[in-house]
């Protein structure tokens, strides 16, 4: 699909902090051929869209909590009302952390074990390939993709990470490069190593790693070119 001048309407949401959006919108050019339009946060409404992504970065500067104040955001009512009429909805990074503050997705996102900044390239299971967001990708499929946060180690309760699991929620994990869920590839302690989630209907998708990083081979690796390509073939 890649860069076919496809007719897909994509809003990108961007806060005060957001320091992804020009990644996102290079890796969605790519893969329908035009430029997503660009949505300020204070913007009360969004434009006929087709996905509506919420970028990295550090909204509002992370005060509160991550994406506690961003998920306040006037644009934010919008978006909660397309995701529930069926639009989809993708939050990377700082966009997953706004989601669950939205309560557009189940837990929360703390601190790395670590107490640190982690900025590097980490291994990713994909757990669930019969969606909009994954179908560009193998069931079972180690992809190599860029992190870059402090706080992405997801949480929620017992009962929560059970239903994750039982109804296919859990879209990627952190693994190995073999595909081995082991204990020290799951750098930021993340409950079951979970990398990112989706909400009941899985048009809604968080993930803590950045495909959109990944979609050119002097950035070291284009396992995420299948993520954008395989989402815009879906929604076409």
């Amino acid at each position: 699909m890649s860069g076919t001048g496809s007719s897909m309407k994509i809003a990108v949401v961007i806060f005060p902090g957001s320091n992804r959006e020009r990644d996102l919108c290079a890796a969605l050019a790519l893969a329908t051929g035009n430029q997503p339009a660009r949505v300020w946060h204070r913007d009360a409404a969004l434009p006929k869209s087709d996905l509506i992504v919420l970028p990295g970065g550090f909204a509002y500067g992370d005060y509160l909590r991550c994406g506690a104040m961003a998920a306040h955001s006037p644009i934010m009512r919008e978006v909660r009302e397309r995701a529930a009429n069926g639009t989809p909805v993708l939050g990377i990074c700082n966009g997953f952390q706004i989601l669950t503050e939205a309560g557009m997705l189940p837990g929360a996102l703390l601190a790395n074990r670590s107490l640190r900044f982690t900025c590097r390239d980490i291994h990713l299971r994909v757990e669930n390939n019969q969606t909009i967001f994954t179908r560009g990708y193998a069931a079972g499929q180690t992809i190599r993709v860029p992190v870059a946060h402090h706080d992405g180690s997801y949480t929620a309760d017992p009962d929560t990470l059970d239903r994750l699991e039982d109804r296919g929620l859990v879209a990627f994990r952190y693994c190995g490069p073999d595909g081995q869920l082991v204990e020290a590839e799951n750098f930021n302690g993340s409950a079951r190593a979970i990398a990112g989630i989706f909400n009941g209907s899985r048009t809604v998708l968080g993930l803590m790693p950045h495909p959109e990083n990944a979609t050119d081979p002097l950035l070291g690796s284009t396992d995420g070119r299948a993520f954008f390509d395989g989402l815009v073939g879906a929604l076409q």
